[in-house]
């Protein structure tokens, strides 16, 4: 059964996925990350200035069949999450619960501070737990 997390009330969630990002890189991790073409766009943008002395390294997949080098970055950054299911982790910051989230061992949903993105995150929580999970929500502190 895939593990389910709310990450809510995350004031700026792009900020948010790159601290994310960062500790499970340090950890040794090795995520999907799915989302709309622009908050993917931006994420993508902000993975490059996130740390001005360290570099996080991903790469923004466009079909199911990474090359080589694209295939060893730690992070693919998906806007069809059946593109990452060879990675143990998914990061979702789009609104509908991911195609295919049931092959990831992990998911992450990050949920904004926004009154629209809770709602949509209310609606993910539901949807999983219809679909037999058991979602853990974290609170994120200010």
């Amino acid at each position: 059964m895939t593990e389910v997390q709310f990450h809510v009330n995350v004031p700026d969630p792009v900020y948010y996925a790159c601290r994310l990002l960062r500790k499970a890189l340090r950890q040794g991790a090795r995520l999907a990350v799915t989302g709309s073409t622009s908050t993917l766009a931006e994420l993508d943008r902000a993975l490059w200035v996130f740390e001005a002395d360290e570099f996080l390294p991903h790469v923004q997949l466009r079909d199911d069949r990474p090359s080589g080098a694209q295939a060893r970055a730690p992070v693919w950054l998906v806007e069809d999450a059946r593109h990452g299911v060879s990675m143990p982790v998914l990061v979702n910051l789009g609104a509908p619960v991911a195609a295919s989230f049931e092959s990831y061992p992990r998911v992450i949903e990050i949920v904004s501070d926004d009154e629209g993105d809770r709602s949509a995150g209310r609606q993910r929580w539901r949807d999983y737990v219809a679909r037999g999970c058991v979602p853990v929500k974290h609170e994120v502190a200010a």
